[in-house]
């Protein structure tokens, strides 16, 4: 019992800390609606001299990795096999397909843009999939880095602002190219990167367009789950010769695995899966709140405007595809 306390002091302040800050993240997202997990950042970031009381480092660097994938697997608790087969195996194969091509494609152009590969996977990810939660958890399952910290910061604050803009952009875009409601919630639902905004920006158009972008997107946050599982692979191909490998599934990937199997063959009660969610919310915020106030700000400002370029890149080849999808009478 007494290491059980000793661990427990040597977590307080840092951990502390990081829900102070995740709690003011939620405050502030409430009430001036801008995306939760970017106020968690930016106030993250604002504190990183706290970093140098020795005190706060067990604390938060258990906040950035173990309440991370904590929040990773309990996200299953989002997806069930009924949401995948009531749209129909059309716009199943149309997700898979844009998931796949996006990002094989930002993987490719990172390398041209002389980036680690891995960053082209962590931000095509998070553009294909959903926003900054995939980041979060792309980010846990891909083998370390030099730079992966700061990756995984640019992605979410490139994800958020990109999700954003596109919420205002896009039912314009829609009406501009003559989508009807249902295809505009297809197009809604297929491309912006964060639930929040795209059912803000579906049900802007209509019901019927809120209603089928949020079914849309719940396809894609069932892609984490071959993604993020792909990721774990190549963690472990990643794993120095002689070295111990990792496991073939990481524990919160089949903890992920596990809650979706759940909640797809047995009725959970609302209240079990809205405090799921909600605690998966708060592992979530509270980590990439640590995650900030571990990183430099100059560190950012390092990467220059080529990441930008790419995050870009990225949203905008998407939101292409599905617009010629959809012209093309594909769905």
């Amino acid at each position: 019992m007494s290491l059980l306390q000793s661990r427990a002091r040597a977590l307080a302040p840092g951990v502390g800390i990081a829900l102070v800050v995740a709690a003011a993240a939620t405050f502030l997202s409430e009430h001036y609606t801008a995306p939760v997990m970017l106020y968690a950042l930016l106030l993250g970031m604002a504190l990183s001299f706290l970093t140098e009381d020795g005190r706060m480092g067990a604390g938060l660097e258990f906040a950035s990795k173990a309440l991370l994938r904590a929040g990773v697997a309990l996200l299953g608790m989002r997806i069930a096999w009924d949401q995948v087969t009531s749209v129909g195996w059309g716009p199943v194969l149309m997700v898979v397909a844009l998931v796949g091509i996006t990002i094989s494609i930002s993987i490719v152009l990172a390398r041209i843009m002389g980036f680690h590969p891995l960053f082209g996977f962590l931000s095509g990810g998070a553009t294909a999939i959903c926003g900054a939660s995939v980041a979060m958890a792309l980010s846990a399952a891909l083998p370390a880095h030099a730079k992966k910290d700061q990756a995984t910061l640019f992605t979410v604050i490139g994800v958020s602002v990109f999700s954003t803009l596109a919420m205002i952009a896009y039912p314009m875009i829609a009406r501009t190219t003559g989508l009807s409601d249902h295809q505009a919630g297809i197009f809604i639902g297929a491309t912006i990167h964060d639930v929040a905004q795209v059912i803000g920006a579906g049900y802007a158009i209509s019901p019927e367009a809120g209603d089928t972008a949020t079914i849309i997107k719940l396809l894609r946050v069932a892609m984490l789950l071959p993604v993020i599982v792909v990721a774990g692979q190549t963690t472990r191909a990643s794993a120095a010769p002689g070295a111990a490998h990792p496991p073939l599934l990481p524990w919160f990937v089949v903890a992920f695995v596990g809650f979706v199997i759940l909640n797809s063959f047995v009725s959970l009660p609302q209240f079990a899966l809205a405090a799921g969610n909600e605690l998966s919310r708060w592992c979530l915020v509270t980590s990439i709140a640590a995650i900030g106030m571990r990183t430099r700000l100059g560190d950012i400002v390092k990467l220059g405007i080529r990441p930008v370029i790419l995050m870009l890149a990225e949203t905008i080849l998407l939101a292409v595809m599905v617009l010629i999808l959809l012209k093309c009478g594909v769905v």
